[in-house]
């Protein structure tokens, strides 16, 4: 990095937290602490609700899930549209009406104690292991920038965000989340242009289109129904909901950015507002990687992406064959951009007949490139053992490093660190929240006074943060960070979702019986994650759906000696 790109990073970032440290001065209560004040308005929600979502995985990982699989990854969010206006109807008017601080409160209400701290439970133990994903997400920026180890920048990075989150709380996050994601979406625009004013002179936006889709990768909409096949329409627009509908609607981390609203009505704008704006904006996050791989078919790409693993391999006893595949893939890449031109000229000719055998050709040749990266990987399996080959969330970065021109590459920085610092504060924000108004001050400490209580809360979030750190520690174990995180989600969604819609919908249900089949449909969705091949946005309804049934059996089987649910959950 050059210094005009520190001096962009460096103001970028201080800039926004400055910002949100002076708008959250004068936080003296737990209640301002917790939920800011309940003061906002719907563009605030609505930028809060899209930037704890949008963390550094996002602009880290999915331009490089596009780059190796296409843009059918935009099928994931199908569903949420739906489920916003599901949530702004019936989930918001009822947390609001009981005044609750977290969404777990409600389920006490309506059922009892134990199924309230069951959903609590759930969601720390998920929320708390996904904090340590987004945490090492900007932890390989830093490290593949600054040459830093990975584990010590992994605890750098998670102490600088703790401080960050303790200091300021709720409002502190809730504020500086509008100015994140204006930097968010400004850099990736930014990086759009670039690419594309890089390309050959002879390539426009259409031919690059043409391009990608002559590579499969413009694959945004599959209606093939297979139950093992992660993205397509059908898992979508069904898992995709009831895991927008449990993330949304039974996360904290999303709850709490919309209970800070200052009415129903801002609330449920902002939660629309997303709903409109999600689908396009994560298009364009990976047509950026789309835009990527176009790039990478006129100038060679690296063999890896991940530099630091390169540079390890040309340290061993396996350098000279390593340096005979990069060889070999210099080759495949030369025929692959002559066959490139050649699908071109057939495209602007009109020569359909042409353009055909020209496709099939750049097919052939991109598993020619897959397979020299596969024997690539293997051999560096072989060369340095533990080492990990996967390097899908490195591709964008090593673009950015290479291309960018100077003070651009450090305002890209400054979007993934934004997206970090946005969405981890939110997570560990929910965490501290949600044990200390769920479990400390309801089960142990009733009578706590305030002042215990906002001192508590931020131990509390401390405690998360390291707990975040110490699961950061293992992420390099992942396939990809975005589905790394959703997987883990739809492994525990479905459940919460489930006993929320229960206790909506499902009158004559007790908290004894959804309860029980809470927990056996949790213990059912782990083991097929185990033991069977199906998508895992499938959890999200198998879970859900295995709730609701079973609780309908339960309260026929067991002893009937509960009070009826009381009329705030209807």
């Amino acid at each position: 990095m050059t210094g005009l790109d520190w001096l962009v990073l460096g103001a970028t970032i201080a800039s926004i937290v400055v910002w949100g440290l002076w708008k959250s001065r004068g936080t003296a209560t737990s209640d301002e602490y917790l939920r800011g004040g309940r003061e906002l308005k719907w563009p605030t929600i609505g930028l809060g609700v899209m930037a704890t979502q949008a963390s550094a995985v996002t602009f880290l990982s999915v331009p490089g899930q596009a780059y190796e699989d296409g843009m059918r990854f935009v099928q994931f969010y199908f569903g949420l549209p739906i489920a916003m206006v599901i949530i702004s109807a019936v989930f918001v008017p009822i947390y609001y009406r009981l005044n609750v601080i977290t969404a777990y409160e409600y389920l006490e209400s309506r059922f009892d104690l134990k199924t309230r701290l069951l959903g609590a439970f759930l969601f720390l133990i998920q929320r708390g292991l996904a904090a340590g994903i987004t945490i090492y997400a900007p932890a390989i920026i830093l490290s593949t920038i600054l040459g830093w180890p990975l584990e010590p920048t992994v605890i750098a990075m998670g102490a600088l965000v703790i401080l960050y989150t303790v200091t300021g709380g709720s409002r502190a996050v809730s504020q500086t989340q509008k100015q994140q994601m204006v930097v968010m979406m400004g850099g990736m625009v930014v990086a759009a242009v670039v690419i594309l004013w890089r390309l050959p002179a002879n390539v426009s936006f259409g031919k690059a289109v043409d391009v990608a889709g002559a590579f499969g990768r413009m694959n945004v909409v599959s209606f093939d129904f297979d139950m093992q096949d992660r993205y397509n329409f059908w898992s979508g627009i069904t898992g995709g909901l009831f895991l927008s509908l449990s993330y949304f609607g039974t996360d904290q981390s999303q709850v709490g950015r919309y209970l800070t609203g200052r009415s129903i009505s801002e609330s449920r704008l902002g939660l629309l507002f997303n709903g409109v704006l999600k689908i396009p904006m994560q298009f364009f996050i990976l047509f950026v990687g789309i835009l990527v791989f176009v790039f990478y078919q006129f100038s060679t790409p690296p063999l890896l992406f991940n530099e630091a693993l390169r540079t390890r391999v040309q340290g061993t006893p396996q350098a000279t064959e390593y340096a005979g595949l990069e060889a070999k893939w210099e080759q495949v890449q030369s025929g692959k951009r002559a066959e490139v031109e050649r699908y071109l000229l057939a495209v602007e000719s009109g020569d359909v007949a042409a353009g055909e055998a020209s496709r099939a050709l750049l097919q052939g040749a991109q598993q020619q490139a897959s397979a020299v990266r596969k024997e690539a990987k293997e051999m560096v399996a072989r060369a340095l053992p533990g080492a990990e080959t996967k390097d899908s969330d490195y591709i964008f970065i090593a673009f950015v490093k290479r291309w960018l021109p100077s003070g651009l590459f450090g305002l890209l920085i400054a979007v993934i660190l934004s997206a970090a610092m946005s969405s981890i504060a939110s997570e560990l924000t929910a965490l501290g929240t949600t044990t200390t108004v769920d479990f400390y001050r309801r089960v142990f400490k009733p009578g706590a006074s305030d002042r215990h209580v906002l001192v508590a809360s931020k131990l509390f979030t401390v405690f998360w943060g390291l707990v975040a750190v110490a699961f950061a520690t293992f992420a390099s174990l992942l396939d990809n960070l975005i589905q790394a995180i959703n997987i883990l989600g739809s492994i525990f969604y479905g459940t919460v979702l489930g006993i929320f819609l229960v206790a909506f919908f499902v009158k004559r249900v007790r908290g004894h019986a959804v309860f029980a089949a809470a927990v056996i449909s949790q213990a059912t969705v782990i083991a097929l994650f185990f033991l069977s091949d199906v998508g895992y946005l499938w959890f999200n309804v198998i879970g859900c759906a295995l709730v609701m049934v079973l609780s309908l059996v339960m309260q026929g089987v067991l002893p009937r000696g509960e009070t009826p649910a009381p009329a705030t959950g209807a």
